[in-house]
């Protein structure tokens, strides 16, 4: 073997564990973020994006080493120290920018009003000016809401659970959340988080992973990973976290409309058969 032959294969044998197993990524979790991220009673971190995590791995060619699960305001804190890699179920936004990338979103959820339930009164949040209202810190919607709706006392928590605990404790007169964490939270414990949802109030969560600004090889491998999982495999991810039809939104106004606009055709309808009617009488004398 010849001395560049031989440097050559020291060099592979050296780089093999790394081409083996593909890069460490230190993923941080929030603790409570279902159905897209959390920690289940036996602290096992699950959810959409933690198993669209675990499908694009070895697509990527990277390894996940989980974080102990914490509040998404703790993880922005971490990641701007350097102590994170990835973060799952982000929403871009100018403040996180300056610290972080994102990819292209892998699914997108509109962020709505919920209200005590039998509390139809004040279904907007214009209604709400003065009074203090629940919404997640760090969260994404909360600089939209704050900028939308000076008029409402925002009050922030870790995680949409909370918020919604301190609206059936009367702290919060209600809670801006996106509709699919609330329908698993009230799935999850119906009895103690009762709330009715109402205005869908013209912000969509489109959730992304995230990575450091300074670490450009971690989203190429990402965007690899996701150019190469087959839609297949992402349609079922998705339908086993968030069936098509149940987070779907009815705007009441909507069907208010669709009421009028009935009770119009039906109208319309016996207008035209007394007209017949009367035209067949004539007809007929």
């Amino acid at each position: 073997m010849t001395k560049a032959a031989h440097s050559c294969s020291l060099l592979w044998l050296l780089a093999w564990p790394a081409l083996a197993w593909g890069v460490e990524l230190r993923f941080a979790p929030e603790a409570d973020y279902g159905p897209f991220v959390y920690a289940d009673a036996q602290g096992q971190v699950r959810g959409l994006s933690v198993e669209l995590l675990q499908a694009l791995a070895p697509l990527g060619g990277f390894q996940i080493r989980t974080l102990p699960p914490r509040s998404l305001h703790e993880i922005l804190s971490a990641t701007q120290r350097g102590e994170v890699d990835l973060i799952s179920s982000l929403r871009p936004t100018a403040e996180r920018s300056r610290f972080l990338a994102f990819t292209e979103p892998y699914i997108s959820v509109p962020a709505v009003l919920a209200l005590p339930t039998g509390k139809t009164s004040q279904r907007e949040l214009v209604a709400l000016n003065g009074h203090a209202v629940g919404v997640g810190r760090g969260y994404a919607v909360e600089g939209f809401v704050r900028e939308r709706y000076p008029g409402v006392r925002w009050v922030s928590f870790d995680d949409d659970r909370l918020a919604l605990q301190a609206m059936v404790r009367g702290e919060v007169e209600a809670v801006v959340a996106d509709l699919a964490s609330l329908h698993f939270l009230n799935q999850r414990d119906a009895s103690a988080l009762r709330f009715e949802v109402h205005q869908h109030i013209g912000f969509e969560y489109s959730l992304s992973f995230a990575y450091p600004i300074g670490r450009p090889d971690i989203g190429e491998l990402l965007r690899k990973a996701l150019r190469e999982l087959p839609q297949q495999t992402r349609r079922q991810i998705t339908q086993h976290w968030v069936p098509e039809g149940r987070f779907a939104y009815q705007d009441p106004r909507q069907a208010d409309l669709r009421l009028i606009a009935s009770l119009s055709i039906a109208a319309g309808l016996l207008s035209l058969f007394f007209v017949m009617r009367h035209r067949a009488r004539k007809a007929g004398s």
